[in-house]
């Protein structure tokens, strides 16, 4: 596994917690959902031949739900749609769920394919199955891109779970091949900082790293 930053000794307990939480957070929920039917509860909706504009928005589909203030999408379905979301968002995934201010969805073959997810900040948190243990993400954006395996995280990033932490003000994932870039503000910005806590993984024996790439 390749990690940017490096001090391979102080990064594997994150390591493992991050590439596992996406890991956790990509498309279980959605490879059953996706034949399910699409549940819709909205206070008002507006339909035209180009577009739908909702308010009080509630959208299901098992496992899966989007709920938000106002909303509007090119189509009615999931099957090739782009939707706008935007006030008190909510984004459940099954094992997790995504709070913000506003999001572009695009939807196609019946699964969303990226996410683009903005607040103040943006809130993600998972449950994974094989831990007690939340996983907490704040950033300004989440950029998502499903199909390809890589999330963006930027502006003001920080990833937390139990005594773990690590913040930047831009971190990039790629699932499939479990790397992580972690990148500084810039000459004079904040740097990469990372936290470990003994006790939280069987790995690494170093507490703290502050470093820059």
């Amino acid at each position: 596994m390749q990690l940017i930053p490096a001090r391979p000794a102080a990064w594997p307990a994150l390591v493992a917690l991050l590439v596992s939480c996406l890991t956790a957070a990509t498309a279980p929920a959605q490879v059953g959902d996706q034949g399910l039917p699409i549940s819709w509860n909205a206070d008002t909706m507006q339909l035209d031949a180009k577009m739908a504009v909702f308010t009080g928005l509630r959208v299901t589909q098992g496992k899966i739900g989007i709920e938000a203030d106002s909303g509007r999408a090119s189509k009615i379905d999931f099957e090739d749609s782009v939707w706008h979301v935007a006030g008190n968002v909510r984004i459940d995934t099954g094992d997790g769920y995504v709070l913000c201010d506003s999001a572009d969805l695009a939807f196609s073959g019946n699964q969303l394919r990226t996410a683009t997810v903005r607040g103040t900040p943006a809130i993600f948190e998972l449950k994974r199955a094989d831990s007690d243990q939340v996983t907490h993400a704040e950033a300004g954006q989440l950029d998502y891109d499903l199909s390809a395996g890589v999330v963006e995280f930027s502006d003001q990033v920080t990833i937390t779970e139990g005594g773990n932490q690590i913040s930047s003000n831009y971190l990039l994932y790629n699932i499939r091949e479990q790397r992580i870039n972690a990148q500084s503000a810039g000459d004079g910005g904040a740097k990469v900082k990372m936290t470990y806590t003994p006790g939280t993984s069987e790995t690494s024996d170093d507490k703290e790293s502050d470093e820059a790439q």
